[in-house]
C-alpha cells in the first residue's frame, strides 16, 4: 500500500498540429495493406472488463496520429498512417491486464500509448487494433524522500510530475522539450533523454524499476536495485522497448533535491571543431553541468543572431560546494581552447523559449522540416557532423542541414541534425525516406549509433538490423519470448510482426498520392 499519494489529475494527449476534421470513412490510409479487423464480438468483451472503450471517429482518428513530422504532413491532406480499430483508456493495472489478455487469445494487435508524443511514429497502430491509451493512469503512488525515489503511474505527464515533485522540494530532472506533452510510460519506453541530463542523467538512468504487463496479462515488477549482482537488471530491458515488450504502468524514479545554486554562461568560437574540443576537455576531465549545447552557426544565428560564430550555452543547478570548481574548469577548459565569453543573458533567452513546440504548425505548413539525434564518440564526432550534414545537404530538395550538441557524456556526445526543404507536397514523403536513408546511414558509417532518445517507432526500423548487427537477433529472440503472438505494438523496433512485413510507408506513400 502507498504510503504517501499524491493525486494528479487525468488529461488526454495534446494533438499535433494538422487536426482531422472529417467523417472516419474519408480519412485515407496511407499504408499498404489490411488492418486487422476489431469485430464486435472483441469489443463486447472489452466493455465487460474496461468501462472506457471508444469507436467514435474522433477517438480513433486522434489515436492514430502523433508528433511525427510526415504524419503531419499526411494529416494536412486527411491521411493516417493507419485507422485504429478502437481505443481503450483502462484505469488500472488489472484493467489492462484483462486487456492484453482478450486481445492475446484473439491475435489482435495492441499499441500502448501515452501523450504520444514520438517523433518517429512510435505510437501508431499500423496493423489497426486496438489503441491502449494509458493516460487514465495518474498520479504519484509514493515519495519517499530518504530513498530519494518516486513511485509514479505510467501515464501522468511529465510537467505534472515535476510541478508536485518541485512542490515538495525535490526534482525529477527530465526536461525534455515535450516535458508538457510526454507521459511517464512513453518517456521510459522511448529510452528519453532530458535537455539536463547531463546533470540528472537520461530516463535509463533515472528509471529504477518497473510494473510491467505482458502481453499474455501477467504483471511483473522488476528489482529497484540497479546496483545488484542478481542476474541481468530487466528493468533496463522496458527502457526503451516502446511498448513492444510490455506495457508499463507505472514506474520507481530516482529524485533530486531541489536545486539552490545556478550558474550560466556563454561562449562564441570560430568553428564547431573548436567547441568540440572545449566540451570534449572538460567533459573527460568529469564536469557534468545541467545544459551544454554547442550550435553551429547556421542554428546560432537563428537562435542567438550571431554571424559567423558557434555559440555554447552552459548551464548548472545544484549545491554551490559541488558546483563551483567544476565550473571554474568548464570556463578554464572553454577559454583554452578558443572561445570568447558572450554575454549569459543569452542562456536565460534559451531557458525561456526551450519547450516551444507550436513553431512546427508553420514549418510543416512552409516546408518539411524533420530532427535526427544520434550518439557520437569525442574522437569521430567531428567527422560524423561534417559527413551527415553534407549528406542530407545532397538530396535533391533539401534546403538546410545543421546541428548542435544537445547532450554531453565523458565518453561522447549526443549530436542533434535538424534539416528541412521545399519538395512538393506530393514528394514529401519519397524526399523523407531518400534523406533520413542518407543522413542515417552516414552517420552510422562514421561512427555514430542510431538513435540517443527519440527512440525508433516506424520511422527508423528499416535501419535497425545494420545498427544493431548480430544483436538484432538476440532482440527479436526476446520479443518472441515475451510476445509469442506478436500482439504488442508490432511494425516497431523494426522487428518482424505475423501481421505483415513492417512497412516501406514512404515509397507507398508518395506513390499513393
Amino acid at each position: 500500500m502507498s504510503k504517501n499519494p499524491i493525486p494528479i489529475a487525468a488529461r488526454r494527449p495534446q494533438a499535433p498540429p494538422g487536426g482531422l476534421g472529417l467523417d472516419l470513412s474519408e480519412i485515407e490510409e496511407t499504408l499498404d495493406g489490411q488492418a486487422v479487423v476489431v469485430d464486435d464480438r472483441l469489443i463486447q468483451r472489452l466493455h465487460s472488463v474496461c468501462d472506457d472503450v471508444s469507436v467514435a471517429h474522433h477517438d480513433l482518428a486522434d489515436a492514430s496520429r502523433d508528433w511525427w513530422p510526415l504524419g503531419m504532413v499526411w494529416a494536412t491532406t486527411g491521411r493516417v498512417a493507419r485507422k485504429a480499430g478502437v481505443v481503450v483508456r483502462p484505469k488500472s493495472v488489472e484493467e489492462i491486464s484483462a486487456v492484453l489478455r482478450l486481445c492475446n487469445e484473439s491475435g489482435v494487435p495492441v499499441t500502448a500509448s501515452g501523450g504520444r508524443s514520438g517523433v518517429l511514429g512510435n505510437s501508431l497502430p499500423v496493423f489497426g487494433g486496438v489503441s491502449l491509451d494509458c493516460t487514465n493512469l495518474s498520479g504519484i503512488l509514493d515519495l519517499r524522500a530518504d530513498d530519494l525515489t518516486v513511485d509514479v503511474r505510467a501515464g501522468t505527464f511529465f510537467d505534472a510530475l515535476e510541478a508536485s515533485c518541485q512542490s515538495a522540494g525535490y526534482t525529477v530532472g527530465h526536461w525534455p522539450q515535450s516535458v508538457a506533452l510526454a507521459t511517464v510510460g512513453g518517456s521510459i519506453a522511448c529510452r528519453g533523454a532530458g535537455q539536463m541530463s547531463t546533470r540528472y542523467g537520461t530516463m535509463a538512468d533515472i528509471t529504477k524499476s518497473v510494473t510491467a504487463v505482458l502481453a499474455d496479462g501477467r504483471v511483473i515488477e522488476t528489482s529497484e536495485y540497479s546496483h545488484s549482482a542478481t542476474g541481468p537488471d530487466l528493468t533496463q530491458l522496458f527502457v526503451g522497448s516502446e511498448g513492444t515488450l510490455g506495457v508499463i504502468t507505472s514506474a520507481r524514479l530516482h529524485v533530486r533535491p531541489k536545486a539552490n545554486y545556478q550558474a550560466s554562461a556563454a561562449f562564441a568560437f570560430d568553428s564547431f571543431a573548436a567547441g568540440v574540443e572545449a566540451i570534449g576537455r572538460f567533459a573527460r576531465r568529469g564536469a557534468a553541468p545541467a545544459v551544454v549545447r554547442l550550435y553551429d552557426d547556421v542554428e546560432s544565428r537563428r537562435n542567438f543572431a550571431t554571424v559567423g560564430k558557434h555559440v555554447l550555452i552552459l548551464h548548472d543547478e545544484g549545491e554551490a560546494a559541488l558546483i563551483e570548481g567544476a565550473w571554474k574548469l568548464m570556463l578554464s577548459e572553454c577559454t583554452a581552447a578558443g572561445g570568447v565569453t558572450m554575454d549569459k543573458g543569452l542562456v536565460e533567452q534559451w531557458l525561456g523559449h526551450r519547450n516551444n513546440v507550436r513553431t512546427i504548425d508553420t514549418l510543416i505548413e512552409d516546408r518539411a522540416p524533420d530532427t535526427m539525434e544520434v550518439t557520437a564518440p569525442w574522437s569521430r564526432l567531428v567527422e560524423i557532423y561534417n559527413a551527415t550534414t553534407a549528406a542530407i545537404s545532397a538530396v535533391d530538395g533539401s534546403r538546410t542541414a545543421t546541428a548542435h550538441i544537445s547532450h554531453v557524456y565523458p565518453y561522447g556526445a549526443g549530436l542533434y541534425f535538424m534539416f528541412g526543404g521545399r519538395p512538393e507536397v506530393d514528394k514529401r514523403p519519397l524526399w523523407y525516406r531518400e534523406t533520413w536513408n542518407a543522413a542515417a546511414r552516414a552517420a552510422l558509417a562514421a561512427g555514430a549509433n542510431l538513435s540517443h532518445h527519440h527512440g525508433i517507432g516506424l520511422g527508423r526500423g528499416r535501419f535497425m538490423s545494420e545498427a544493431l548487427g548480430g544483436s538484432y537477433h538476440v532482440l527479436s529472440a526476446v520479443k518472441r519470448a515475451l510476445d509469442p503472438k506478436g500482439i504488442l505494438n508490432p511494425g516497431k523496433l523494426g522487428l518482424d510482426s505475423p501481421f505483415g512485413v513492417p512497412p516501406e510507408w514512404e515509397d507507398r506513400a508518395s506513390i499513393r498520392r
